[in-house]
């Protein structure tokens, strides 16, 4: 049995990826793990994001797992379940079962976020 995983930055998937949840623009979207890495039994994916200005991810419900979104920097406006909260640098939200969520990006610079999506058993 597999008990530790090393994957490097050049092995990720990166691209840019166009309306995100039927948002606004493209988002930069890093695929850091996904579910067929070692160790995906709980942990859907994790990706590393990049919001430019004036984009956004759209509001979507989650039904099958919770999402976590970390601000690694910069600012925006994140509508949970109906609700729009200014967030920024260090601030994390969390959506479970049932909730929904979106993320703008109303400022003149990037937004960067690390999204972390695990199973609900």
């Amino acid at each position: 049995m597999q008990t530790t995983f090393l994957k490097r930055k050049s092995d990720m998937l990166s691209k840019d990826l166009d309306k995100c949840h039927e948002g606004n623009g493209a988002i930069h979207w890093t695929s850091v793990l996904d579910g067929n890495d070692p160790g995906g039994r709980q942990v859907q994916f994790f990706h590393d994001d990049i919001l430019p200005p004036k984009t956004s991810i759209g509001v979507h419900q989650h039904t099958t797992d919770q999402e976590y979104y970390y601000i690694v920097y910069g600012c925006g406006i994140m509508t949970l379940d109906g609700q729009e909260y200014d967030v920024t640098t260090g601030d994390i939200t969390v959506v479970l079962p049932g909730g929904s969520h979106g993320l703008k990006n109303e400022s003149d610079q990037d937004l960067r976020i690390i999204v972390l999506s695990v199973k609900v058993n």
